[in-house]
């Protein structure tokens, strides 16, 4: 009886434990494409590789399957604008080398400059 017992609770306590299903890789060319995914089946983020780095487009979304950010990566590096969406506001960050190099908001109310 104490085995079944101890059967039972860790039976329930692994069909409870969430898992987030298992990363998709899927060869396009001379780059990989993965998918990665929330504990709720939703697409957490996409994006590109190319030998081994981060590379091309990437976006991330919410539990919920929202966009919360997009941008592109080059060997590794981010590069270019990223879109940061965040409630009812926009944020664009240039990078430049890796960093950050402008940031701009967007909101119902106009364009806010935080950082050049």
């Amino acid at each position: 009886m104490k085995n079944v017992l101890l059967l039972v609770v860790l039976l329930t306590g692994l069909s409870m434990a969430a898992q987030a299903p298992k990363p998709i890789y899927e060869k396009e060319g001379k780059m990989v494409k993965g998918t990665f995914f929330h504990e709720n089946g939703q697409i957490a983020q996409t994006g590109f590789y190319l030998e081994g780095k981060l590379h091309g487009e990437w976006t991330m979304f919410c539990r919920e399957g929202n966009k919360l950010a997009m941008g592109n990566y080059h060997l590794g590096a981010r590069t270019g604008k990223w879109f940061f969406w965040e409630g009812e506001a926009l944020k664009e960050v240039d990078f430049i080398n890796n960093k950050m190099a402008a940031i701009t908001q967007w909101n119902n109310k106009g364009t806010v400059v935080l950082n050049k």
